[in-house]
């Protein structure tokens, strides 16, 4: 058989460009591909399958628990990217609505863009493989976690994690895995592996936990009910254990039918000599940049780009034939080392203090009249203003059909929105819009403030925070600022809640991070601490427990240890942070504002429901364009008012008594019944009367008025407000009018005529001479 020659082209092309090669094929034979199964301790089974679907990628894996299936695909191109000073990966994590039995209700019905909890579940995933490639790999790498089937009871994100751990481990990807994660649950004191939907429900903890052989921490991520510290590193210490069954089985797997792991590249480097000549003109200025606490973010960055500029200029000017951007990278790589090194020389930080000092805080609330609740929290050079807007249920945000069925949760009625503009690092860029990074910060602020607020709050509450100056740990300081401006604006919060990020600078070799050879733990890190150090831990809560965790590492896991030292620091820091700001403000603002809202719980009668909303729900449409008030039913016959001030409430309450005028009870009309009714008004065609006093006037016509054929009821001799008896035949089914007669009550014309002879015969009888007998 001939090909043409097109076919043969392409054919040759991907063959020699592309992975995916019939000798790169997981599994040609077997259509079903390996498959693992690990057993937690809870009797809960993990079921991972390799090589059954999409097998022109690297490697696809598909990841079970209970009806709940996640597939993931990794490829990644053969060449690296030219230019690239950092690791290309992309994670895309989609919620199909189709894999849970759905159709999405958006107007094309079909997956539009990704939603918030497709970004921040990528986030995740993201944060737990990135820190596992080598240094040198520069080629773009593509993680797809595609939902396949749903079945609300298991969250699909933690499986999906774990299948990028098994697709990344089985192909050709230059990776230091596997790992494995596990979410952690606690109800009643006791830890729970996978909880189902349902038990995280009633679970005071929600913890995501990622780790490496060795019992090495790879990533944390969870929110807690003002979780115990105790509990907290109990459940990271079993989350481990359990995440090393997963990691021995990933192994188990890779052994048998991994794909060989490709080469890395060779990076492109300076020479020795320009190596040299890099750090012989720039180390005695560098030291002596990082050892002046005078500087501050701006100065320190403008003194540190001045030496690079002049750096480069004078050793490219001596090796002309070099690349720029090659000088650039060894003095950046340079300019990390010097810095950690001063941290372990010193022990100092950059800016003079010790390891366990937190930067100058001030706070101040209530600071524009307008504003239900403001705060504005300064800590070193990272300033947040927030604001809090409080308004009706009716306002509360309706969560997509996925995000739902997955949380348990239809509707929020807390919101944080966080904000980043580019003014806040001094730069200029795009104003408005919502980028990743925004939407991973505000979550985490949000998961922090939340188990503070009060379940019955009858606002729906909307907290923006936005980040005027940034030097690290902006998030962080939302969570203190958006506590204040709760309390200003008078939100019951159980206690206020700080947050503070904790960093790491480490040595050690070989990638071998479990026997470190020296750590420090730095508290309250600065933006440059962040950038240049090992680890970046946010940990929020109030004086009793911890209410938000987030870490992320740069280095291939941490020792369990480590991560035990950095939750005291956290701990020790939050408490002092919670001492500065109860000098602003220490509970709820008691005394209310004149600019907030109230709200006020009515009763009504059964009959009166209709009465208040009115046809079609117009009085209740009046009451809002009039008063700005809304009326929100919780069930029958309870309304929950909102209005946007005191004076709004009452003018609607003033338009609700209107609208339930107690009217006079209508009496009930028997079928057959006779009524004396009252003439209201004579037409042509019969007149108007009434049964009862506010009675719309009923018609009673003219042929219902006499037993004679009558033209018009003057014949009769019938005249307004003279009372006549009728009788009552019910309504009209058609018309609804009442059916009324008077002739009825008449004797008919056969015995009327009777009548009269008899009694014509009887006055005869009388009149006649009487005989004798």
């Amino acid at each position: 058989m001939k090909y043409p020659t097109n076919y043969l082209k392409l054919l040759n092309f991907r063959l020699r460009n592309h992975s995916f090669t019939p000798r790169n094929l997981l599994h040609t034979s077997n259509t079903e591909g390996p498959q693992l199964e690990v057993k937690f301790s809870n009797g809960r089974n993990l079921i991972m399958t390799a090589g059954k679907y999409a097998r022109f990628a690297n490697a696809t894996a598909v990841c079970e628990m209970g009806d709940t299936a996640v597939m993931v695909t990794a490829v990644s191109k053969q060449k690296p990217t030219p230019g690239t000073n950092f690791t290309p990966l992309v994670v895309d994590y989609r919620l199909k609505t189709a894999a849970s039995g759905r159709i999405p209700t958006n107007f094309f019905r079909r997956e539009m863009g990704p939603s918030e909890k497709e970004i921040l579940s990528a986030r995740l995933i993201d944060r737990s493989v990135r820190p596992l490639f080598p240094a040198e790999y520069r080629t773009e790498t593509q993680l797809v976690c595609n939902m396949l089937a749903m079945d609300a009871v298991y969250s699909p994100d933690v499986l999906a994690l774990n299948a990028s751990s098994l697709a990344l481990s089985l192909s050709d990807i230059p990776w230091y895995g596997p790992i494995g994660a596990v979410r952690l649950g606690l109800c009643d004191g006791e830890i729970i592996v996978n909880p189902t939907r349902r038990e995280l429900q009633s679970s005071q903890l929600d913890l995501v936990v990622s780790a490496t052989k060795q019992n090495l921490v790879v990533m944390l991520e969870g929110k807690g009910n003002v979780v115990l510290q105790q509990d907290l590193l109990k459940a990271i210490k079993q989350g481990t254990r359990e995440a090393q069954s997963i990691v021995s089985e990933i192994e188990r797997l890779q052994k048998l039918h991994g794909k060989e792991k490709r080469p890395l590249e060779q990076i492109t480097t300076v020479g020795e000599e320009i190596s040299a000549a890099v750090r012989s003109m720039s180390e005695m200025r560098l030291r002596e940049i990082f050892q002046d606490a005078s500087h501050d973010k701006i100065s320190r960055d403008v003194a540190v780009n001045d030496v690079r500029t002049n750096v480069i200029d004078k050793v490219w000017s001596s090796y002309p034939d070099t690349e720029p951007a090659l000088i650039t990278d060894e003095f950046n790589r340079f300019c990390k080392t010097i810095f950690r090194e001063l941290i372990f020389e010193t022990d100092r930080r950059c800016d003079g203090r010790d390891f366990d000092s937190l930067r100058n805080i001030s706070c101040e609330v209530d600071l524009y009249k307008p504003l239900h609740g403001s705060a504005l929290f300064q800590r070193g050079q990272t300033q947040v203003f927030c604001t809090v807007s409080l308004d009706s249920q009716e306002s509360a945000m309706k969560l997509d059909t996925l995000s739902a069925l997955e949380s348990g949760v239809k509707a929020k009625n807390f919101m944080l929105h966080y904000e980043f503009p580019p003014y806040a690092t001094g730069e200029v860029g795009r104003v408005g819009g919502v980028g990743r990074r925004e939407l991973g910060h505000g979550a985490l602020a949000e998961k922090a403030l939340v188990p503070t607020l009060p379940n019955d709050f009858p606002f729906t509450v909307r907290l923006t925070s936005e980040v005027l100056e940034s030097n690290g740990s902006s998030s962080m300081a939302t969570v203190c600022g958006g506590s204040m401006a709760l309390m200003d604006a008078g939100v019951p919060v159980s206690s206020p809640a700080a947050g503070v990020a904790i960093g790491l600078v480490t040595k050690y070799e070989n990638n071998d991070t479990k026997h470190l050879q020296d750590y420090r733990i730095l508290t309250d890190i600065l933006g440059i601490e962040d950038y240049l150090g090992d680890m970046d831990m946010k940990v929020a809560g109030t004086r009793k427990g911890f209410t938000a965790i987030q870490a992320d590492l740069k280095i291939p896991g941490i020792p369990l240890k480590v991560v035990m030292e950095a939750l005291q620091k956290a701990t020790d820091a939050k408490a002092k942070i919670l001492d500065i700001m109860g000098e602003a403000i220490r509970e709820p603002r008691k005394v209310k504002k004149d600019c907030w809202p109230v709200t006020e719980r009515i009763t009504v009668e059964p009959q009166q429901r209709a009465q208040l909303i009115g046809p079609g729900g117009i009085n209740l449409k009046k009451l809002y364009v009039e008063t700005g008030c809304t009326a929100t039913t919780e069930d029958e016959t309870t309304f929950t008012l909102f209005a946007p001030s005191q004076s709004a409430m009452h003018e609607a309450k003033e338009m609700i008594d209107t609208f339930l005028v107690p009217k006079e009870r209508i009496p009930d009309l028997e079928f057959g019944g006779i009524y004396t009714a009252k003439i209201t008004e004579i037409r042509d065609t019969g007149v108007m009367v009434i049964l009862y006093n506010n009675m719309p006037p009923a018609l009673l016509h003219n042929s219902q008025l006499d037993q004679r054929k009558v033209a018009h009821p003057s014949a009769l001799g019938l005249e307004v407000g003279q009372e006549i008896q009728v009788k009552y035949f019910g309504r009209d089914p058609v018309s609804g009018f009442m059916r009324l007669s008077r002739k009825v009550l008449q004797p008919t014309t056969s015995i009327i005529r009777s009548l009269n002879k008899s009694n014509a015969n009887d006055v005869q009888n009388e009149n006649s001479p009487s005989t004798s007998s």
